[in-house]
């Protein structure tokens, strides 16, 4: 019986280790193919040739990119609203979370109630943008900060953590040693919240990053496109003819020359998570369960 057990515990090991194999090869030879590509030679992407490695080793591409102000550009804003984004994200959430956690809160059950009935039901995009028009935050940069200056998904995971990681017996305490609520939170809570912040920076420092459709919606000026908006308009629109041509290009050798500056856009916009990602990919992992309830 202890033998068949192991053969059986033996070949399920080698069916999920088969099967992961191949999930994993699907998910990141895209990946490989686009940075491959971007180091080719265009009429190699053309004729199919850069399937497994680098056919013709060329940087055209990339240094078309890297002479296109509209990149840096894009890098600058998208830097900027993932800094001052997720300063406000944390701003907000985490004292929200914390307040809520707090049985004692006036109306508590009410107010998560609300902020629940959001994750489901919202006024919709039209009325949404009538208000973001009205209250004069279109076309500006505070409209990439204000608007979604919480995530009730992100909002309840640290609620669940103040639970289940900051106790009563720890606030009665301080309040018997003479500790008010603001400084019970700023002197004890924060401290012994690392973790969750450090999770909710993450996940809205990502978010931020890869945030394009409130661009496309709230935003005219191109001055204060994100990274992400210019490399959709690289990508669907074919500006690329527009703002990275030579005069001397053919049409043929400048559309040539546009798809391997696309396969580098890409690059060029994912490298600073790809870098960060060996980094930080534990946050991700604690993530999933830091906001779990511990019974």
């Amino acid at each position: 019986m202890k033998i068949r057990n192991a053969i059986q515990d033996k070949a399920f090991d080698i069916f999920n280790y088969s099967f992961l194999t191949v999930i994993l090869v699907i998910v990141l030879y895209p990946l490989y193919f686009v940075f491959i590509a971007s180091f080719s030679e265009p009429d190699a992407i053309y004729r199919g040739d850069v399937i497994f490695r680098i056919s013709g080793f060329n940087l055209k591409g990339y240094h078309r990119i890297l002479e296109n102000a509209n990149i840096w550009l894009g890098y600058r804003n998208s830097i900027l609203y993932l800094v001052i984004g997720t300063f406000v994200n944390l701003l907000v959430t985490i004292p929200a979370a914390y307040s809520l956690s707090r049985k004692d809160t006036p109306a508590r059950k009410t107010i998560i109630g609300i902020f629940m009935f959001t994750m489901f039901f919202s006024g919709g995009l039209i009325p949404t943008f009538l208000l973001v028009k009205s209250i004069g935050l279109y076309n500006t940069f505070s409209v990439m900060v204000i608007l979604g200056a919480v995530n009730v998904f992100n909002l309840m995971v640290a609620m669940s953590f103040f639970q289940s990681t900051i106790s009563e017996e720890l606030l009665d305490a301080a309040v018997i040693d003479g500790c008010s609520d603001i400084q019970f939170f700023f002197k004890i809570v924060i401290p012994l919240s690392k973790a969750i912040i450090a999770v909710m920076t993450l996940y809205y420092g990502v978010a931020h990053w890869n945030s394009f459709f409130n661009a496309i919606i709230y935003l005219k000026d191109k001055n204060l496109y994100p990274l992400q908006l210019i490399l959709r308009d690289i990508l669907t629109l074919n500006q690329v003819l527009a703002g990275m041509s030579d005069a001397t290009d053919s049409a043929v050798e400048q559309q040539k020359i546009a798809e391997s500056i696309k396969y580098g856009v890409i690059i060029v916009a994912s490298l600073p998570m790809m870098v960060l990602y060996p980094f930080i990919q534990k946050h991700f992992v604690q993530g999933v369960m830091i906001g779990s309830v511990k019974g």
